[in-house]
């Protein structure tokens, strides 16, 4: 036998191995095939089996039982990175840099690329108000971890909001957790293992990706339209690929800013119901509405959907609490979840904090308030990029981002690239695109991109990018 084939062979099957043990399909104590079983599903004979396991073995990846076979060893699971649990890709358009460059960005930094408001643009006064109060609360609060489902005062807050809605549930559907993302951490928790199927938009919120890749699930998207998913692919996915769960934004669409319509509202509700699927509707941005569009929790009354929020964009990132309204009997599992990996709700200090100011009068002025500045700021921020070439793919009803198509021949991952150098932070679209089709697309935060000086910067790191791409284009030629 030609022992460099056999070495090959031998290379490929230990290749295998190690990429199951990398993704957690094997984890310490498993069980590997047998080598009759792994030989046939690999198509190599019986010995590059053995040649395999025992290359591994003597590594010290697995370990052989008398008479049982061979078992991952205590120490043979590498320790997960998640940057690599999907496709590698340009880490220009990988979530985790985006979300890094936004997170870790020295406070002089332009971030239009970023997720959150200005804090100029929030109730800090009101929020410093609600803070000193709480200095004065009993020891407990300032001390104690919160209980299981977190402030009632602000769950009842909640319940009421949903009721002005049409949305009226009991207690017992209501659960506060420690953010939006730790909500849908807990839902993936609950629902699915690793394998299953996830729809998702395409394009969607980066971290939606980002957090289920961390879930080792099959990550699969659908078109969105500025009416919604396209429906004929999304009824087409749920028949060959029957997903577990849809995880979607109804009121104003990140990142796209779209709108989803009754009609498509109701096609997305019957095909879950016919195809046995859960739908986890992300509510981060409903308060920026000017009037109230199709809720699909509304609609479904809890039965198949999901309602998630928090209050991040509204009031502060820094205040971390969001909530799950679910059917009564998923709550009580969610929150078995939610003391075996938080112990406890969110922060007590930080849910009565969000309860003071949604409770006080100047809610409702500041979210008036703000809906009317950043009206003035889409229009602005688009003026001025249109100047640059750069055209709103729709002008969002309300909200603070606008989903961009750059001029031809310009891809928004150079130009993040060419941005950092400008001192400027931007999402550019393929972060977005489960298909990577969105590679001439940009997300904008128009509340970060206001200040003159960010088209500025974005126009220079357009000419670098451009100049880049120019001279590839002629080496490669």
């Amino acid at each position: 036998m030609d022992t460099d084939a056999l070495a090959t062979r031998t290379g490929t099957v230990m290749a295998a191995i190690r990429a199951k043990l990398a993704n957690r399909a094997l984890t310490p104590g498993d069980r590997l095939p047998s080598i009759r079983r792994l030989a046939t599903t690999m198509g190599v004979s019986p010995s590059t089996v053995v040649e395999a396991y025992d290359r591994l073995a003597a590594e010290g990846l697995i370990r052989a039982r008398r008479g049982s076979g061979f078992y991952v060893a205590g120490s043979g699971s590498p320790p997960m990175a998640l940057a690599e649990a999907g496709p590698q890709r340009d880490r220009a358009v990988d979530p985790f840099w985006v979300s890094r460059q936004s997170l870790d960005a020295d406070p002089k930094t332009m971030k239009p690329g970023c997720g959150w408001l200005p804090a100029d643009w929030m109730p800090m006064a009101a929020l410093r108000r609600a803070l000193r109060a709480h200095a004065r609360a009993e020891d407990a609060m300032l001390a104690d971890y919160g209980s299981t489902r977190g402030s009632p005062n602000l769950r009842r807050l909640l319940m009421r909001r949903f009721a002005e809605e049409g949305l009226e549930i009991p207690p017992e559907q209501l659960l506060l957790t420690a953010s939006g993302t730790q909500a849908i951490d807990l839902i993936c928790r609950f629902l699915l293992t690793p394998g299953d199927a996830v729809l998702i938009d395409d394009p969607c919120y980066f971290n939606f990706q980002a957090l289920l890749r961390a879930h080792r699930v099959r990550i699969i998207g659908v078109p969105y339209t500025p009416s919604g998913p396209d429906i004929a692919a999304f009824e087409t996915v749920l028949t060959t690929e029957r997903p577990r769960l849809y995880i979607t934004n109804s009121a104003l669409h990140n990142p796209t800013g779209a709108t989803l319509s009754p009609q498509k509202a109701y096609r997305v509700l019957s095909a879950a119901a016919q195809h046995g699927l859960t739908i986890v509707e992300d509510d981060i941005f409903v308060d920026f509405e000017p009037d109230p569009s199709p809720r699909l929790a509304l609609l479904d009354g809890l039965d198949r959907v999901i309602r998630i929020g928090s209050f991040s964009k509204t009031l502060s990132a820094s205040l971390r609490c969001g909530y799950i309204a679910a059917r009564g009997d998923w709550i009580d599992g969610l929150v078995d979840l939610q003391v075996a990996t938080g112990f406890g709700g969110p922060s007590p200090i930080a849910a009565e904090t969000v309860t003071g100011v949604l409770a006080g009068g100047g809610y409702r002025k500041h979210m008036e308030e703000l809906r009317g500045r950043l009206t003035r700021a889409r229009r602005d921020v688009a003026a001025r990029l249109e100047l640059l070439g750069i055209r709103p793919w729709l002008m969002p009803r309300g909200g603070f981002y606008l989903w961009c198509r750059l001029p031809d021949g310009c891809d928004s991952a150079a130009l993040a690239r060419a941005a950092l150098d400008e001192n400027l932070v931007l999402a550019p679209g393929n972060v977005f695109s489960v298909s990577q089709t969105a590679s001439s697309f940009l997300r904008i935060n128009v509340a970060q991109a206001i200040d003159p000086h960010v088209i500025e910067a974005l126009g220079r790191a357009m000419k670098v990018a451009k100049t880049a791409g120019s001279s590839s284009a002629s080496t490669t030629a």
